[in-house]
Order: C-alpha cells, then sequence, then structure tokens
C-alpha cells in the first residue's frame, strides 16, 4: 500500500518510477521522507498482446504514448520529478534501422514463432555450452531465439540497432541509446563471467555485433527528455536506467540475507536467491535455474514458475463472475489430491486453462473446487521442490522465504507455502518492482549502496511472518 504525500510535508525530490508489465502499466511517484518510501500512483493504462495477422505482437506506439501521458499527468499535479525510470518484463525487444524507425511488427514473446527456431539454434548451440556460457535457463521464448527467427525471416537484415523494450522507451524519451544490463541478461545472449554481450556466441548464430551497445548498470543515467517530449509533458527530468527487468527491480527492493530466498509472485511465480557469482553447473542446468543479472552485479539465482497465469486464465474463462477471494475459498473447501506441474508447457497458452489442467489429471468432469484446489496445491508444492533444488545445488541453507508482489496478497498460497517448505514466509512488499526501481533512482541521487537503500524498505512497509 502507497503512502499518500498529503501526509506529509514533501521536502525531497521527487522519483517517477513507471512499472509496465504484459497486461497494464503504471506511473508511481515517490520521496523520501524521514527515511521513508512516500508513493503514490499517478497513472494506469491498459497493455495486452495484439494478434496481427496471426502473430502476437506488442503496440509499441501505443506504450510510448502512454508512457509520456503518465509523465505529463506530473505536472497537471504540480509534482516534478527529477528523475524517470522504466523497468518491464523481460526478452521482448524492438528492432531499430538506420535513421532509429522502428522495424514493425514488434514481436510479443508468447508467440509461437520460436518453437522451430529453438530447435534450430540447439543444433548450432548445444545447451549444455550455451548454459555454461550465459547461465541462462532454457525457455523457448529467449531472446536468442527471437532473433534468430528474425535472421531466417530477412528482418535483421533491415536492423541497425537492437533496444530491449524498457532501452526502447527510453530512447523515445531522450533519443539516447543505452542497453541495460539486468534485462540484457534475460537474452540468453550476455556472458555470464565477463557481464558483456558474448561475442562468440552472436558470431556463431550470424548475428551482427554491431547492433549491440555496451552494457550499462543500473543506478545510471541515459539522459534529459528532448525538447519535443519537454513540451509534450511540461517540463524537463534526467532518465536513469533502473534494473529494468521488472523481477530485477523486485528483488532489488527485497531485504535479503544469505539464508534468503524470494518469490515475485505474479503472472508468472519466479522464486530464487540472490548469488554474488553465477552457478552454471550441470545440476543447475538440469535444474534449469538461471542466472540472470542483478543491481551491483549481484545475480538472481531463480527459476520461472507458471504463476498467478493459472489463476488469471481460469477467472477469464469463468466469464469474472467469482472473485479471487472467492475462488480462494472454494479451493479451501476442497481436500482434492491430484497436482500438475505448473513449469508444464502445456500451460503456457492454451485456449482453455481449465481444460488443460482437466487433460494433464485425465480427469474431464473434475469440480471447479477441485480444480481450484489442485491449483493451489500444486503451485506450493512446486516452490517447496525449488527451494529444495537452491539448498542442492547452491549449498545455502534457506530459512526464510519473502512472497512479494501483488500474488502476496493470497493468504490462502502464502501459508500453503509455509507448510509445504517448512520455511518462516514474510509478507508486506506487495509493491516490490516499483520499490525496486524507485530505489535506483535514489541510489543515483544519493550516492547510496543497495544495501543502504534496502534499509528504506524496512522501515517504510510492515513486513509480517505468516501465521500458518
Amino acid at each position: 500500500m502507497w503512502c499518500c504525500f498529503e501526509m506529509y510535508e514533501v521536502k525531497g525530490m521527487y522519483h517517477l518510477a513507471i512499472d509496465i508489465g504484459a497486461s497494464s502499466g503504471r506511473h508511481i511517484l515517490a520521496c523520501v521522507q524521514d527515511g521513508r518510501l512516500v508513493s503514490e500512483e499517478i497513472y494506469r493504462f491498459e497493455n495486452g498482446m495484439l494478434e496481427q495477422d496471426g502473430a502476437l505482437t506488442w503496440d509499441v506506439a501505443h506504450l510510448v504514448q502512454e508512457v509520456k501521458s503518465g509523465i505529463a499527468r506530473c505536472a497537471e499535479l504540480g509534482k516534478i520529478p527529477a528523475t524517470i525510470a522504466i523497468d518491464t518484463w523481460g526478452v521482448d525487444y524492438v528492432l531499430l534501422d538506420e535513421k532509429g524507425q522502428e522495424i514493425l511488427p514488434v514481436m510479443a514473446y508468447r508467440d509461437g514463432r520460436t518453437e522451430v527456431g529453438a530447435a534450430e539454434v540447439a543444433a548450432i548451440l548445444p545447451q549444455e555450452e550455451l548454459y555454461a556460457r550465459t547461465g541462462i535457463q532454457k525457455q523457448n521464448f529467449n531472446t536468442i531465439y527471437q532473433l534468430w527467427c528474425d535472421k531466417q525471416s530477412g528482418k535483421l537484415d533491415k536492423a541497425a540497432h537492437f533496444l530491449m523494450m524498457p532501452d526502447y522507451l527510453a530512447y523515445k524519451l531522450t533519443g539516447v541509446m543505452k542497453n541495460e544490463y539486468t534485462n540484457a541478461t534475460t537474452t540468453n545472449l550476455v556472458n555470464a563471467e565477463s557481464k558483456e554481450w558474448d561475442t562468440v556466441l552472436l558470431e556463431r548464430l550470424g548475428v551482427p555485433a554491431h547492433l549491440f551497445l555496451p552494457l550499462s548498470l543500473p543506478a545510471t543515467a541515459v539522459g534529459e527528455l528532448t525538447p519535443e517530449v519537454q513540451a509534450q509533458v511540461g517540463f524537463n527530468a534526467t532518465v536513469l536506467l533502473c534494473p529494468s527487468h521488472d523481477t530485477a527491480s523486485a528483488v532489488a527492493a527485497i531485504p535479503l540475507d544469505e539464508n534468503c530466498a524470494y518469490i515475485s509472485s505474479g503472472t508468472w511465480s519466479l522464486i530464487g536467491t540472490e548469488n554474488a557469482c553465477p552457478v552454471t553447473s550441470a545440476a543447475a542446468m538440469a535444474a534449469n535455474f538461471t542466472n540472470e543479472g542483478g543491481v551491483e552485479y549481484r545475480f538472481r539465482f531463480l527459476k520461472n514458475i507458471m504463476g498467478m497465469w493459472l489463476f488469471q486464465n481460469i477467472r477469464k474463462e469463468l466469464g469474472k463472475r467469482y472473485t479471487y477471494d472467492e475462488m480462494m475459498q472454494m479451493a479451501m473447501s476442497s481436500d482434492y489430491a491430484g497436482r500438475i506441474d505448473p513449469t508444464d508447457d502445456a500451460f503456457m497458452a492454451p485456449a482453455s486453462m481449465m481444460e488443460a489442467i482437466c487433460t494433464y489429471l485425465g480427469e474431464p468432469d473434475l469440480p471447479l473446487r477441485d480444480l481450484l484446489a489442485c491449483v493451489y496445491h500444486s503451485l506450493a508444492a512446486s516452490y517447496a521442490r525449488s527451494i529444495r533444488e537452491i539448498e542442492a545445488i547452491s549449498g545455502k541453507k534457506i530459512t526464510a522465504i519473502h512472497i512479494v508482489g501483488g500474488g502476496s496478497k493470497d493468504a490462502y498460497l502464502n501459508r500453503l507455502t509455509a507448510r509445504y517448505t517448512g520455511c518462516a514466509v514474510y509478507v508486506g512488499l506487495t509493491e516490490a518492482t516499483a520499490t525496486g526501481n524507485l530505489l535506483s533512482q535514489i541510489m543515483y541521487s544519493e550516492q547510496m549502496t543497495l544495501t543502504e537503500a534496502r534499509e528504506i524498505v524496512k522501515e517504510t512497509y510492515q513486513i509480517r511472518e505468516v501465521r500458518v
């Protein structure tokens, strides 16, 4: 929950976090008062994939306009931010031609074009070698496979620049192109040891290295708003790089220690721990863990599990006639023992999520309450398996789990997580992604370390242990 500015006499500078997910985006304005983060949501907009000629794409013109509209809202409120930073989901990107113009369409990661491309890349770069070099888990929608498809289609021949989605939006505000480190690591093209683009991989794939810029770290500047954008929004500000992959921002906000794990619970459940060095062993690859970049070159050792995506699709399929709380109550009334594997590709983008679950279970007429109970218990069981894998592979003993993000509001799933994992489970940091975005801006403005910035989180949020 955000603390409203009206409660405080604002003395410090404002910062604006633009946090964009696959279904919506929002602008969060904040400042630091008495060691606490005081924030408010000032703008929200819809986002979503579009079907265009049988392909799933992003409407980047819509995104750019909404980003600017939210910035302009600051001027309307008379609260001018000194800094602005943008985070989005990972893996997706925009190709630009020599004139800096978009090469359309901009493809969305859930498009099925990469299923064949992933197999073709594997024939050139065996997964064992690719993982040893990048430490990134195998997912058919990774940027490496999308770029291969663009190469095969001839789209890459027209390209002069490659920008991840938040890089692109920052470019549209400033006219400056930069590639930010944390989001770049989701491409499967950044070397885990050197922390730079892996030119050997690019050469092997025939992807031109000149498309990519040297990687820039979070809490560094991109540039000021262009005169054109200043005229549109009503003021000037400095655009910064935050951890522009939304999970990197979320993890940056979590007050972790050596024995902590985290679950960033949203459409995806990202479960992992924070390491000083990448873990690229055969065991890590077999368990499909990834080593994504974080602030101060920390590594997010995690795996992706289909999370609230399952509930979101079920609710949509039911015509949204039930609230999430009502669905939770139905699940709690069931003692059904069937389980699914939430990481199975069958649940990536089925025409019917309910039918996909019933087919997996071999029970076509499963009552709704049992189907929902199955999803709840399956998610909690998958979290427990992942914690045991983290311990076995990294050598850590995990004693506590911080659950952050919108999914952390689900009290039943939180209790099941504590029960299945046997760990202390903490919640309270629901707005982790926007908070991490803001912390990086504060780090830039106040010359703070991440450890110092995380102290602000402890002062701001009521982080509490879940009672089983």
